[in-house]
């Protein structure tokens, strides 16, 4: 693989978010994020992502509720244009890795992504489980060499487990993604993203009252809090906002290369020298990302 196509565009580019966007409240921020920043992003498409907690009953009741909280977001936007372009995705995750779970988002991305080149790509943003992305590569194989793949997932490589959601609930899936030779930038979540972080009188004192989506944004952001937070001076990760924040800025997210690890079922990686190359972060610039958050939502 051209380690070229891992570098940072400087131009406009076409992107697709997939997004389990009811899982917590770290979507919501990410979807406003990348739609308030179309001096950078043509956005194409928004796929609804699976998942299994304590918010849902099954993986495909996870994917339609986020399918529905994407819409509330453009609502809240006052954006339902895009709900035309708004996707749903698999009901399941991976039984295996070689056999796809069908749905409208993997489809749709392994159809969109034929109409791009390896000059030109198509940039996926991905801030769930990689159920998919990781069926859309198994359904045409090719567009690994038409697409680049921003994924939040995983832990940084050397945290003591690898036990972490978006990883967890589809392992299966991020082997296919990780063995794949995609052109592929990790967000890992502790250790890394895990310093993107905000508190209760900041969002109140930034975006209460400024508009619609930002009321939601705060109460969702507070409801959820004082749900998971014992302490009076919580503190909140919205982690998914930097991985639409590595598109926009090289300042924001630093970055490095490094070999690609191996994601195991026991939640751990294993370290092969042999494999190829990825770029993962590794230092989020909290204070000048959370600037450009703020600025943009209060739009």
């Amino acid at each position: 693989m051209d380690l070229k196509r891992l570098e940072r565009p400087k131009s406009r580019v076409d992107v697709v978010l997939d997004t389990d966007a009811y899982n917590e409240i770290d979507d919501q921020y990410a979807i406003a994020y990348l739609i308030r920043s179309d001096e950078k992003i043509n956005l194409k498409a928004i796929y609804a992502t699976p998942f299994l907690n304590e918010k849902s009953s099954s993986p495909g009741d996870g994917m339609e509720k986020s399918y529905n909280e994407i819409l509330n977001i453009v609502k809240l936007m006052d954006r339902e244009d895009l709900s035309n372009i708004v996707y749903e995705g698999s009901k399941d995750f991976l039984s295996d890795e070689i056999s796809p779970v069908i749905s409208s988002a993997a489809d749709d991305l392994a159809k969109r992504a034929m109409e791009y080149s390896e000059g030109s790509p198509l940039y996926v943003i991905a801030i769930g489980a990689i159920t998919n992305i990781a069926s859309a590569i198994l359904m045409e194989p090719e567009i690994i060499n038409r697409i680049v793949v921003i994924w939040l997932g995983g832990n940084e490589h050397h945290w003591v487990d690898n036990f972490e959601f978006n990883i967890k609930q589809d392992v299966a899936a991020a082997r296919v993604l990780f063995n794949s030779r995609v052109p592929l930038v990790q967000l890992p979540c502790m250790g890394v993203v895990s310093a993107f972080t905000t508190t209760g009188p900041e969002i109140e004192y930034w975006l209460k009252g400024r508009n619609k989506l930002c009321d939601y944004l705060v109460k969702r952001t507070t409801d959820e809090a004082k749900k998971h937070h014992k302490e009076k001076t919580w503190s909140r990760v919205i982690w998914d906002v930097t991985a639409v924040g590595w598109l926009l800025n090289e300042e924001f997210i630093l970055d490095k290369i490094v070999k690609c690890p191996i994601p195991e079922y026991d939640n751990t990686y294993t370290f092969d020298d042999t494999r190829h190359y990825i770029k993962c972060a590794y230092h989020v610039n909290r204070d000048k990302l959370m600037e450009d958050l703020f600025e943009k939502l209060i739009r």
